[in-house]
């Protein structure tokens, strides 16, 4: 029962102003991305699940895994998930009715973030409607945002984060990124990365997590190369002083074995996981890595009696074929298909939440050791007194050293490979 207790005073205290204006009577405690990363921290070598909630199902049953595993929880979509342009249902400004509704219903007492993953800033273009489209995500509901200005040069990328962090909370869980994500290409290195984060410090600006290419790719990983969690290593200790978690992208496609490595052996407390869970709730058949399996034809293999109705998958299949999809194209068929998800029997509905609340269980329980962190969780709201737990870290760097001329100029002695140009986006 002190937990009970606990979270009836975190309740009062740790939902941010946003939250409480929104759901003025929810017992769903939504809190800053913040909160989820000092309570790994808190128990060590933990890392949170960041489940991709690319639809109804996938929500639900991440929710209910970290219920059972007593774990805190980051509910997030992606920019090309759920902006816009969005080829999802669930989107920037829904996701958060959707995670408070199902919070209330299910009675889960863990803590819940709600995080804006890769918010991408490409240009001049991109960074002018960021400063309207992101207070208007965080009026809906987000807590926690990433801002990915990777695609840029070093320079650019430093100096879009310094422009938009106005228009960002400062009690929000905040990531920043360097290094596209695109698999072996273009990995990101200390020079690298060390200058956006010190760039950041100067100015003021702490973010919670980093964000790399180290390996990775999203979507349907085809080979098993992924992470390098030695690079990973290295890079966050060269980041010690200004005491950052490391977040991992594009799980999918990497072994358990290889994220137990990550949970560790480097500073990581955020891991992404998008396509698997939105396979595994489908009921297509996934291996250990969470990548969808293919048949002796080049078919993904559903699992009868698994997911949606055989009926359901047979009509996804043939309008991806009408289409010209190729299977990494088949996360395009969340928008068309939600409604009728989610119009299929309630027997139907829940086995396709409770496969993803299997999954998402044993990821938590066997893989990211983040069992039992929720406490830890309510601990830091109830220490803080406040939804704001403040920065980890403080100003290091001189920012007389870190103006925008300076900036630029610093840029050109960093040497590093991006990789191939093209469009890498989740």
């Amino acid at each position: 029962m002190a937990y009970a207790a606990d979270f009836e005073k975190a309740l009062q205290v740790g939902r941010p102003p946003t939250i409480c204006g929104l759901f003025p009577n929810s017992k769903a405690l939504i809190v800053s991305g913040k909160v989820i990363d000092r309570a790994m921290l808190a128990k060590g070598k933990a890392v949170a699940l960041a489940a991709n909630g690319r639809n109804y199902f996938v929500i639900r049953g991440a929710l209910a895994a970290a219920q059972r595993a007593n774990a805190p929880l980051i509910i997030e979509i992606a920019k090309s998930e759920g902006g816009q342009k969005a080829y999802c249902a669930v989107n920037y400004w829904n996701i958060a009715r959707i995670v408070d509704a199902l919070c209330n219903e299910l009675g889960i007492t863990v803590p819940v973030a709600i995080h804006a993953d890769h918010y991408g800033i490409k240009n001049d273009k991109d960074l002018a409607a960021a400063k309207v489209e992101v207070p208007t995500m965080f009026e809906a509901g987000i807590t926690s945002i990433a801002i990915d200005a990777s695609h840029l040069p070093d320079d650019q990328n430093l100096l879009a984060n310094l422009e938009i962090n106005p228009f960002i909370p400062k009690w929000a869980g905040l990531e920043t990124e360097v290094g596209e994500i695109k698999g072996k290409e273009g990995l990101s290195t200390v020079p690298e990365a060390k200058f956006l984060i010190q760039g950041l410090n100067a100015h003021e600006i702490f973010p919670d997590w980093i964000a790399l290419n180290n390996g990775t790719t999203h979507g349907l990983e085809a080979s098993d190369a992924g992470i390098q969690v030695g690079l990973t290593a290295d890079i966050h200790h060269a980041l010690v002083p200004y005491k950052l978690s490391g977040a991992q992208h594009g799980t999918s496609g990497n072994s358990s074995e290889r994220l137990r490595e990550i949970a560790q052996k480097t500073a990581t407390t955020k891991a992404n996981v998008a396509t698997a869970l939105q396979m595994i709730s489908w009921g297509l058949e996934v291996n250990d890595y969470g990548n969808a399996q293919l048949d002796g034809n080049g078919n993904f293999i559903k699992v009868p009696g698994e997911g949606m109705t055989e009926e359901l998958w047979a009509e996804m299949v043939a309008y991806a074929d009408s289409k010209g999809w190729k299977k990494g194209d088949y996360k395009n068929l969340n928008l068309t298909f939600e409604n009728k998800f989610l119009a299929q029997p309630k027997a139907i509905r829940e086995r396709m939440a409770k496969r993803v609340e299997e999954f998402a269980y044993k990821m938590m329980t066997e893989v990211f050791n983040s069992r039992d962190t929720a406490p830890l969780a309510v601990e830091a709201i109830l220490k803080a007194g406040s939804y704001d737990l403040g920065p980890k870290g403080s100003q290091i760097e001189d920012p007389a050293h870190w103006t925008r001329e300076q900036i630029v100029e610093r840029a050109k002695s960093i040497a590093g490979d991006k990789g191939p140009e093209g469009n890498f986006e989740d």
